[in-house]
């Protein structure tokens, strides 16, 4: 048991200190028995943007002490970069929009808060270097004034969207006659908020038979310097022809839209 006001100012200091500067603690701090046992972003999905529109995601903490945790004392931050960077060196950084969040005491010794948090692709996120991997810091107070802060509670991945096209023709078209399929493999820029072309890629190219629900891989293609795609196959079927990304550490997997061909 600790006293509250000393641990309060503490705890205080320890929060702002993460705000302020993001990475600087090298080590977790913590007073007693609490315990944060989950933080959850975005519901486990990564948090893609374009060039314009916002994006509105979740935090959620869920911390536990013998004595409960303190509602509204969980504070998340979700920041881009090494834990020492060099002086002037951008790197992106979110706080949440309510500082108390919303919280749900799961029993009487656990509480999971959840934060509502804003991403805008002009503002936070600096440069194209900040795409990947960010960290997230956590902090909370237990009732009895255990406190815990840990600098990096788990880790989750902010992406450059991507946008994928695709299309087929002639069509109509004889059959086994050669079509020839374009398309173009695109993703945000946060520098100039314009979607440019995604060179040197592998995309694959699937057909799906029409009356069927599956498709398959037909080839693989590379984009160009420019992100095109372009590349030929034979007409066997009626059905639908698409381009597919798998995606890398940086950019989301994207399916085009289908393009139907009808044979003849």
């Amino acid at each position: 048991m600790h006293h509250q006001t000393t641990v309060a100012a503490l705890a205080g200091a320890l929060v702002l200190s993460a705000f302020v500067l993001p990475g600087a603690a090298q080590a977790d701090e913590v007073s007693g028995n609490i315990k944060i046992t989950k933080v959850v972003v975005n519901g486990g999905k990564d948090i893609v943007l374009g060039t314009t529109d916002v994006k509105t995601f979740t935090i959620a903490v869920t911390a536990t002490d013998d004595s409960g945790i303190e509602v509204g004392r969980t504070y998340p931050i979700m920041w881009h970069g090494p834990i020492h960077k060099p002086s002037g060196d951008p790197y992106g950084l979110v706080l949440p929009d309510d500082i108390r969040g919303k919280c749900v005491n799961q029993s009487r010794t656990t509480t999971t808060c959840t934060y509502t948090f804003t991403m805008n692709p002009r503002i936070e996120p600096q440069d194209n270097t900040t795409a990947g991997t960010w960290t997230v810091s956590a902090y909370a107070l237990a009732n009895d004034g255990d406190y815990i802060s840990k600098d990096s509670a788990t880790k989750a991945r902010v992406l450059r969207n991507s946008k994928l096209t695709a299309n087929a023709s002639p069509e109509p078209v004889h059959k086994n006659k050669t079509i020839t399929v374009t398309g173009a493999l695109t993703r945000a820029n946060w520098e100039t908020y314009t979607y440019g072309g995604y060179t040197k890629q592998p995309v694959t190219l699937q057909f799906k038979k029409k009356g069927t629900s599956t498709y398959t891989t037909l080839k693989t293609v590379t984009t160009d310097s420019k992100g095109n795609l372009k590349t030929t196959t034979k007409a066997t079927a009626d059905g639908s022809f698409r381009y597919s990304f798998a995606g890398t550490s940086t950019t989301p997997a994207v399916f085009s839209t289908a393009d139907y061909i009808d044979v003849k």
